[in-house]
């Protein structure tokens, strides 16, 4: 396509320098003199450049490198790739928009501000969570349902809490999510880990482990898993849930990135459970901005009384000026359009991945690339020590994530790393995964 051939030509051009951050790019007419194409051909190539955040349009003025572009000769090679956050990309949050949202719930809840409110959470954003949450096969009834300050205080509380079973002992994946090891560390709660690979967790295993270790939960990120990017199969979460079930172990299913999930035949944990076996937790700060620390969780109702109880003296009420702005976004439909743009903005950041390590083959690199989400891995298969190419990336401007915090025991050697593609567009992915080849021999 011709489009695509104005689009690579462009970039080559920014790469060199000739086009400079904030400078002017040749207008739509001067690019179809130049390849002789049509000014459709021309503007689909520049609405390419638009979409990966390297070019902006002013109305009526024309196309622009974007300020601080990573892009730039002069400044590229200096200039860090971050491949190890997991924060969201600051280039594609709506912040006007939801200021502007800010300050409706400022005038519609002023009288709420001068008081904590309901412990559960503002009677309105439930009533809208609870419609938002049919969209993902989770049908429940508004009693059910707290908002926390952040998923992180919705599983702290759910770790420090007595639960029906009786049971101690918190079952965790490893690799995982490295605050809920810190969380339940901190909280002394004694904590067994089972392997999670790309092919699954070991079924016989985990029988084994609920059968003799007297597990209260099992901690798990059934989608877009982090740090390796993994996902369960339908079949593997009927099978985890069956376990459950036999032996009274309840699942704290962490569903951060449901969101950006592009399979619409990927349903959670919670929405196969019948046997109220699953406390179902969704975070909006992946999603919309990282400060505004606002989480839903679903709960069985036999721990409904205990968990209110500790969520009231834990923190009395979460904000509800922060409710009251996630309340007006989701019921405006600013939500779902901006959920629709991450799909479509990390859906095609990993198909770049895919096709980049394809292209980079390296014999001793085994990559998993997901279709969605913000992070994908890859294993070293030979004798190379993880620290040492870590460092080594690192004086190269390549920064990935230590993987032994996300484990247990970080005495042994682990070769599986995260890369994060949360904060990297296309480009820096294309140099970025370059330059990890190169690097692992």
């Amino acid at each position: 396509m011709k489009y695509n051939f104005i689009y690579t030509y462009i970039k080559e051009q920014i790469f060199k320098g000739y086009i400079k951050p904030g400078k002017k790019l040749p207008s739509i007419r001067n690019i179809c003199k130049k390849f002789e194409c049509s000014k459709i051909t021309a503007a689909k190539a520049y609405d390419l450049l638009i979409k990966d955040h390297i070019i902006y349009a002013v109305p009526k003025s024309g196309y622009y490198l974007i300020e601080n572009s990573l892009n730039m000769n002069n400044s590229f090679d200096n200039k860090s790739i971050d491949f190890s956050t997991s924060a969201p990309d600051e280039r594609i949050l709506p912040y006007k928009e939801f200021q502007d949202c800010l300050n409706q719930a400022l005038n519609l809840y002023k009288k709420n501000l001068i008081s904590p409110s309901s412990t559960q959470g503002v009677e309105n954003l439930i009533c809208t969570i609870q419609k938002q949450l049919q969209n993902y096969q989770i049908f429940t009834d508004k009693p059910y349902i707290f908002i926390t300050a952040g998923s992180q205080q919705a599983i702290n509380i759910l770790t420090m809490m007595d639960f029906p079973n009786g049971k101690k002992n918190v079952l965790i994946e490893e690799p995982t999510y490295y605050g809920v090891i810190e969380s339940l560390k901190l909280n002394n709660v004694n904590i067994i880990g089972i392997n999670r690979t790309s092919k699954g967790i070991d079924f016989y295993e985990l029988e084994n482990i609920f059968k003799h270790k007297d597990i209260k939960f099992f901690y798990i990120i059934p989608r877009f898993h982090n740090p390796t990017g993994f996902s369960y199969s339908n079949s593997e979460k009927k099978q985890i849930l069956k376990l459950c079930q036999k032996y009274n172990v309840y699942i704290v299913e962490d569903d951060y990135l449901a969101d950006l999930d592009i399979e619409k035949k990927s349903d959670p944990i919670y929405a196969l459970d019948s046997y109220s076996k699953v406390i179902y937790v969704k975070t909006y700060s992946k999603v919309l901005l990282p400060g505004l620390r606002i989480s839903a969780i679903v709960l069985p109702k036999e721990i409904l009384k205990t968990f209110g109880k500790y969520k009231k003296w834990n923190d009395l009420s979460t904000s509800v000026l922060s409710q009251g702005a996630l309340e007006i976004y989701i019921k405006s439909g600013m939500f779902d359009i901006h959920a629709k743009k991450l799909r479509e903005v990390y859906s095609k950041r990993m198909a770049c991945l895919n096709k980049c390590v394809k292209t980079c083959y390296n014999s001793n690199i085994i990559w998993h690339v997901p279709p969605s989400g913000f992070f994908a891995s890859f294993e070293v298969v030979n004798s190379t020590h993880i620290d040492y190419i870590i460092n080594g990336l690192k004086s190269k401007n390549i920064l990935l994530t230590d993987p032994n915090i996300f484990y247990l025991n970080t005495n042994i050697s682990k070769k599986l790393v995260r890369l994060s593609v949360s904060r990297s567009n296309t480009i820096e992915i294309e140099k970025g995964i370059n330059k990890i080849c190169t690097m692992i021999k």
